[in-house]
């Protein structure tokens, strides 16, 4: 996923984007910050400002390749960088101003028009962030939540059952995926394989699915502040067998 913040210089693009990106652990590219390093050939001038929005575009890309949601914050000031960067998933717009202290990107700025958010005066930059969150569905890191830790070889309707048992306890829950591939002739499949059958199930399109070490132990202190739950399903739910689904889906 890739979320583009973009606005005037001064608007508070940066500010929203880095606490956007706490907030949800994504990856932040501050354009200032790529312009010094990466981008350093390039100036100001209306070639350079495209070439400089299809670089940021292209990184963008790659991290979110990779299964990083990815946060960019540039200003970004016409249909033609905004064309050059290419779509993102999610468009923010912060208009707090009307003009920027930089008189050329002022005459430059076009007003998108295709913004998915657009952020105006009124709000704190924690309640912008609270507004995008909400609005997009995204995980929030600092949000309660129930950690269920599993395999998944495959998913199947045992897990699905337990997982609705889990959102009884917090709105939000993470599946935990254990990076078991090869260890056993019970662990064929890859984490993005697991993944993919756990997208199949119909509520879990948005599920928290995230890669996690081959976990084997959990040791904790005194007032940890969480708990560590077992649930018990009915009868017919514990006796479902991952090795007669994986047998029946030809893994």
């Amino acid at each position: 996923m890739i979320i583009q913040i973009i606005g005037l210089p001064g608007a508070g693009k940066t500010a929203l984007a880095a606490a956007l990106a706490n907030r949800i652990n994504a990856i932040h590219f501050n354009a200032d910050d790529v312009r010094a390093d990466l981008n350093s050939d390039l100036g100001f001038s209306p070639e350079a400002r495209v070439e400089q929005a299809r670089r940021m575009g292209a990184l963008a890309r790659l991290t979110s390749k990779q299964d990083y949601i990815t946060v960019v914050d540039f200003i970004c000031p016409t249909e033609e960088t905004r064309t050059a960067f290419g779509k993102p998933d999610i468009l923010i717009w912060v208009n707090r101003i009307e003009s920027g202290r930089f008189e050329d990107t002022n005459k430059l700025w076009e007003n998108p028009s295709n913004a998915d958010l657009v952020i105006l005066n009124g709000s704190t930059v924690e309640q912008e962030v609270d507004d995008v969150i909400r609005v997009f569905g995204l995980h929030d890191w600092r949000k309660p939540t129930t950690l269920m830790l599993g395999r998944y070889q495959p998913w199947h309707e045992g897990h699905h059952a337990l997982y609705s048992e889990a959102g009884k306890r917090t709105d939000q829950v993470m599946l935990g995926v254990r990076d078991t591939q090869g260890t056993s002739e019970k662990d064929p499949l890859s984490f993005n394989q697991v993944k993919g059958y756990i997208a199949q199930d119909s509520v879990m399109t948005n599920a928290m699915v995230i890669k996690m070490p081959n976990i084997t132990n959990i040791v904790y202190g005194r007032d940890v502040g969480y708990k560590i739950e077992e649930v018990v399903l009915d009868a017919a739910t514990q006796a479902i067998s991952a090795t007669q689904k994986r047998k029946e889906l030809g893994i």
